[in-house]
């Protein structure tokens, strides 16, 4: 979709981050391969500043806060948000993230970003140039409503299944809880949202992906 849009530089200011303090310096460049592979992250030099993340009532798998090395990127990945809590999903072209996340769409998840998703101090934004479009194929490309940011709380990488009781992950470059999913199982949706659930503490499980 990007081809089709040309982005403009543009720098973060406080107003966008909440009041954040502006700071120099270039972000070094991260592999998503770090611990889970599916996409780029590329250092976002055009991106400075700092944010505070809200506190929130979840406990389990959720980082206090993203490292100084994750503090500002830009990453070819698209992001979806439920009451506030982002979910990252991540890929190679064509695993059908975009799909996936107009099917979350369909089940309440708001929209935050498709394509490219800017991450600074683990909250998402959309790129400005393409806030609100979402590639529908066979379609084409749409403008929805959309939010202007969501704190990150869940990587889904999207794959081939995996195993039936995966181990515990983390995405080491995002420092996030890490889950793979078949864009393409029936179940999908409903299998991002109750692993967003289960991130969020709000669901206990006995063997998997978040058990203790």
């Amino acid at each position: 979709m990007l081809q089709q849009f040309q982005l403009q530089s543009y720098r973060v200011t406080k107003a966008q981050l909440g009041g954040g303090q502006a700071k120099e310096g270039r972000v070094p460049d991260i592999s998503l391969d770090a611990g889970g592979g599916g996409g780029d992250i590329v250092a976002a030099d055009h991106l400075d500043g700092d944010a505070g993340i809200p506190s929130h009532k979840g406990q389990a798998f959720l980082p206090a806060r993203i490292g100084p090395d994750c503090a500002a990127m830009q990453i070819h990945a698209s992001c979806a948000s439920r009451r506030g809590d982002g979910v990252l999903l991540i890929g190679p072209p064509a695993a059908g993230k975009s799909d996936l996340l107009l099917r979350l769409l369909a089940r309440g998840f708001d929209l935050v970003a498709d394509d490219r998703v800017d991450i600074i101090d683990g909250i998402a934004y959309p790129v400005p140039a393409l806030a609100g479009l979402l590639e529908v194929r066979g379609l084409g490309i749409v403008r929805l409503p959309h939010i202007n940011s969501s704190r990150l709380v869940l990587a889904v990488e999207l794959a081939a299944p995996g195993a039936r009781l995966p181990a515990p992950a983390r995405h080491e470059g995002l420092n996030l809880p890490l889950v793979r999913l078949d864009s393409g199982a029936a179940s999908a949706p409903e299998r991002v949202s109750l692993a967003l659930d289960c991130a969020l503490g709000q669901v206990a499980q006995i063997a998997g992906a978040f058990a203790s």
